[in-house]
């Protein structure tokens, strides 16, 4: 086992390796900026070391100072998590050149696909399927032709990067010159490269991902599939595995298409292929996440292996201890990821933690780096915590995921909570029958509801900490009554002062379309 590992994260996911790694027995290191002087992932390691100044690229994107700190305190190996410098090849290639491993797949992969337009040719090449495209990123001056030739709608992409930043739908030709320039700013801020694609836009899809891990002795497993449709601007909200809307047949079909495409370039350790899959069932490749996926929990908790175990071992040169015929899939597991933000807008917000109660019991797992007084920013991932839920079936674990998102309390900024319940309790959630558009219309017949009631925005938003607990104590009665003695809540008891969402009669709106809706019951 590697006696030291320097993380090169901050927030949930640094403390969440930190754990996989101190029960291997490795010390750990944590770096921080100073802005997270005082976080938990640097409360949590055996060692601490100051990289820059709370801007990302003073601090976590800061290379060569973190590779100085992994010099000097003498790790033999570093975990990148997910963002900042995980997929970033020239970090992974210094690594390998001081000596240190690093705890992912070669560089040389990841610059293939880092680079969505190289990834896509790849694909091809091994025999997947892929959307309709232009082959090289593509000038302004020829997109109308190119338009012309894919037909729309059509999406405006960049070559470079991920996490669904710098994709735009375009519907007409009226639109696209717009959405060209647009498209590549986005680029060219986030990711250096102002390089776009066009790529004919599937409505109505399932964004269907497959968990790989492999070693350096040739062995490649699935770890079945993950259904990660509902999102907001590209980004994922909710996900869950298995992907239940689909057939067991198709399932197979989609981890093999992983599994070909993974062995054709020689992947080793963890990654992730991603796939759009229409209605009728058509799968296309979309691209591959080169690190550990955010919503890896969910896949822990069916399969009952630790992704960052596989991940330290594989980089420790140790073959896999699992073959295909030994992963299985019990019950059915889903995460939803609170954000502080708008509910209605996802502006960012920031603020401090003033108080919070997190979910507990069986089954219920909640990945976070919160405390009292913790300071969100808007210089990093907003991601303040991954709640998931276990339960033998897709009923069981919506179950417990709104219990839990009901004993969930956070004070002192906003954040997504009540959208999140909402969003269980949809009957289209409940039943199974969502893709990549659904959450953006069933916030649209939200919005155009409460214009036919004459209710705003601004009412809707007052005393939103009021009106989050109101909206707790709603559900759960509907909850309560639908479930009887079996709901055990742990909604906290405060009295609400009157809200005008109590007085415009909302409450007894949303207590009677919870028992309606209840896909749960």
């Amino acid at each position: 086992m590697f006696r030291k590992i320097l993380i090169a994260n901050r927030g949930e996911i640094a403390c969440r390796i930190n754990k996989t790694c101190r029960r291997l027995g490795s010390a750990t290191v944590a770096v921080y900026s100073t802005a997270d002087k005082d976080a938990a992932h640097v409360k949590l390691a055996d060692e601490a070391y100051l990289v820059g100044n709370a801007p990302p690229k003073e601090s976590y994107l800061n290379l060569e100072r973190i590779l100085q700190v992994a010099r000097d305190c003498g790790a033999d190996a570093v975990h990148p998590g997910y963002g900042f410098l995980s997929e970033n090849p020239d970090f992974a290639r210094r690594c390998q050149e001081e000596g240190i491993s690093f705890i992912g797949p070669s560089p040389s992969v990841m610059e293939k696909m880092g680079d969505k337009l190289k990834a896509r040719k790849l694909a091809k090449r091994a025999g997947l399927p892929v959307l309709p495209a232009t082959d090289q990123a593509i000038a302004d001056h020829e997109a109308v032709d190119k338009a012309q030739e894919l037909g729309f709608p059509l999406m405006v992409k960049a070559a470079a990067g991920g996490g669904g930043i710098g994709i735009h739908v375009v519907n007409s030709m009226e639109g696209l010159l717009p959405i060209l320039e647009r498209t590549r700013q986005v680029a060219e801020y986030a990711f250096g490269s102002p390089r776009i694609y066009l790529e004919r836009y599937l409505g109505s899809a399932s964004h269907i991902e497959v968990q790989l891990i492999g070693d350096q002795h040739g062995n490649l497993v699935h770890l079945n599939v993950r259904d990660c449709s509902i999102q907001r601007r590209n980004q994922k909200l909710i996900e869950e595995t298995p992907a239940s809307k689909l057939t067991p047949k198709l399932r197979r079909k989609i981890c093999e298409l992983a599994l070909k495409f993974g062995r054709y370039i020689g992947y080793t350790n963890a990654g992730t292929v991603e796939f759009l899959v229409s209605r009728e069932h058509q799968v296309y490749f979309m691209e591959m996440n080169t690190r550990l996926q955010v919503e890896h929990g969910v896949t822990e908790m069916v399969t009952g292996l630790d992704v960052v175990e596989l991940q330290i071992r594989a980089a420790l040169g140790e073959p896999l201890p699992i073959g295909q015929p030994d992963v299985a899939c019990i019950g059915h597991a889903i995460e939803a990821r609170v954000y502080p933000e708008d509910p209605e807008t996802f502006l960012p917000k920031a603020g401090v933690v003033s108080d919070f109660n997190l979910p507990t019991g069986e089954n219920i797992r909640v990945d976070t780096a919160l405390f009292n007084g913790y300071e969100v920013t808007l210089h990093y991932e907003p991601l303040l915590a991954k709640v998931i839920s276990w339960g033998p079936d897709r009923k069981q674990a919506i179950k417990g995921l709104l219990r839990a998102l009901l004993e969930f309390r956070l004070d002192g900024l906003d954040s997504n909570l009540p959208l999140l319940r909402e969003m269980v309790l949809h009957k289209e959630f409940a039943c199974g029958a969502y893709h990549t558009g659904s959450l953006p219309q069933w916030l649209k017949d939200n919005f155009k509801a409460s214009r036919r009631r004459g209710d705003s925005h601004r009412m809707q938003s007052q005393d939103q900490a009021g009106d989050d607990r109101e909206k707790a104590a709603a559900i759960g009665v509907a909850l309560a009554l639908a479930l009887g003695s079996e709901v055990q809540l742990n909604v906290p008891q405060r009295l609400p002062r009157p809200s005008q969402w109590r007085a415009s009669g909302r409450r007894e709106q949303f207590l009677s379309r919870a028992m309606s809706q209840g896909g749960w019951r």
